[in-house]
């Protein structure tokens, strides 16, 4: 496991507007206009929350014509799902079994 890269998704997802993008964009891809419905605050503080979300490889987005899209990078879901079944399993894997040097 890649602690700092878990680690800086763990920090992006910290934060409860955050956490309510993701479930948003788990039923699949949003423009910024549909987002903002489900907010009380600005489409500048909006894209703050994208930009931190997507420098954590959480969020992918593509700009249509003047809309900005968003949704849930495949890889970030997959190497969350892997990172935190990886740290809550205790296997042969496990860092508690592995060599010290």
């Amino acid at each position: 496991m890649k602690y700092q890269n878990y680690s800086d998704m763990l920090k992006a997802m910290a934060e409860p507007n955050r956490l309510k993008i993701i479930d948003l964009l788990s039923c699949g891809s949003l423009c910024a206009c549909d987002i903002l419905k489900h907010f009380d605050f600005s489409q500048p503080t909006l894209s703050h929350h994208m930009k931190i979300l997507q420098k954590a490889g959480i969020v992918k987005a593509k700009k249509t014509g003047k809309w900005q899209h968003y949704w849930l990078d495949p890889n970030f879901i997959t190497t969350f799902k892997q990172n935190t079944d990886s740290l809550l399993r205790a296997d042969a894997d496990c860092i508690c079994h592995q060599a010290q040097n």
